[in-house]
């Protein structure tokens, strides 16, 4: 009898931790949707879309998953309002509106299933995926944007032509270089948080970096033809980075 009742008593708590969790990450993903669309860095569906990502990596990989997409949405949005006049002269400015639906899945959509992965199997290697991806978002835009608002010309990435800034495959030394810190800063605030053990930052932000280059190439080998487009682009580099994430958990 009495251990049913402390059997019981160990299947309440458990319930009710879960009830409170899921109320928990609701409530912090309504505020951070609201937020985001107030400051217009998300479009209306792209609110929505990030409220979806937001609560699966809340509820999935915790408060730590969080506040590394947190510190993703400030430096894009930071970044993209940087030297926003000259983008306009360029034609390369992030809409006012802010990004779409399929913008916010194309950043963040492998780190949410990183973030599924890590709920179902337990395995720390989707933690260090989920960074990776997500270090991999913030530094492709934030290398795009500095390199963009620093310069109007670049360099492309396959042939070292001079070519517009903005230009897809294009890349500049300010934006690769912001890219590079951008994706050291992201993968610390998942050790801050205690997401990631610290020896695992420098590879979450070594394979964020091979993402961005990857990114690069696949722009001028394939957006320039008009055989992906930028969404694409964008998720298949998150997904790269991911995988070298992965790989590299192997080594350290």
């Amino acid at each position: 009898m009495l251990l049913m009742e402390s059997r019981l008593t160990s299947l309440l708590a458990e319930w009710t931790a879960g009830v409170t969790e899921v109320w928990t990450a609701g409530g912090v993903t309504l505020a951070f949707a609201l937020l985001a669309r107030w400051v217009r860095g998300v479009a209306r569906s792209g609110a929505v879309a990030g409220a979806v990502i937001c609560f699966v990596l809340y509820l999935t990989a915790g408060p730590g998953a969080f506040a590394v997409l947190v510190s993703v949405f400030v430096l894009a949005w930071i970044t993209t309002r940087v030297g926003y006049a000259h983008k306009q002269r360029l034609g390369t400015a992030e809409k006012r509106e802010g990004r779409t639906a399929s913008q916010v899945l194309a950043n963040l959509g492998t780190a949410a299933v990183c973030g599924i992965l890590v709920a179902v199997s337990g395995r720390d290697v989707f933690r260090l995926g989920l960074v990776a991806a997500l270090a991999e978002a913030a530094a492709d835009t934030v290398s795009s944007e500095v390199g963009q608002a620093a310069s109007g010309k670049a360099r492309l990435i396959t042939t070292w032509q001079e070519v517009p800034a903005g230009i897809d495959g294009g890349i500049t030394l300010p934006g690769t270089l912001a890219g590079v810190g951008t994706a050291a800063a992201v993968s610390a605030v998942g050790g801050l948080t205690r997401l990631l053990p610290w020896n695992w930052l420098a590879p979450a932000a070594a394979a964020a970096v091979l993402g961005m280059i990857v990114d690069s190439y696949l722009g001028a080998w394939l957006e320039r033809r008009g055989w992906l487009n930028n969404d694409a682009v964008n998720f298949l580099s998150t997904v790269v980075a991911a995988g070298f994430g992965a790989l590299f958990s192997r080594v350290y």
